[in-house]
């Protein structure tokens, strides 16, 4: 098993950046495939990126075409912590942002492949 946390939400403007955290323990995140999903007001949960490992010390990354070019999903090992850099925010990426981890061999974009969620993060964009 594997306990998420996140951390790094908040408020910022339009145009802004903001850096999230998912803090694992119980496990090495680099053995699932690890996920940020967010769920805005009203909106089903979302897929907005995925870290995936490959071979030795290859990682892949997978982006929602919303976020692509403006989000950058990596990890750090040493610390066990998976990172969500957003930069360009826009009002419509405010939602609470959840990190969540998969048993699966490959990446899904499908909230239900996803076995363990964190508490999730509130973001706030405003215009």
């Amino acid at each position: 098993q594997v306990q998420l946390v996140e951390s790094g939400g908040g408020l910022v403007q339009a145009g802004g950046s903001l850096s999230l955290s998912c803090a694992a323990s119980g496990r090495t995140f680099s053995n699932y495939v690890m996920g940020w999903f967010r769920q805005a007001p009203g909106k089903e949960r979302e897929f907005v990126a995925a870290l995936r490992r490959g071979g030795g010390s290859v990682y892949y990354a997978y982006y929602a075409g919303s976020v692509k070019a403006r989000f950058t999903i990596f990890g750090d090992n040493a610390k066990n912590t998976l990172y969500l850099q957003m930069n360009s925010l826009k009002p419509e990426d405010t939602a609470v942002y959840y990190c969540a981890a998969s048993s699966g061999s490959d990446y899904s974009e499908r909230q239900y492949d996803y076995d363990y969620w964190g508490q999730g993060t509130q973001v706030t964009v405003s215009s």
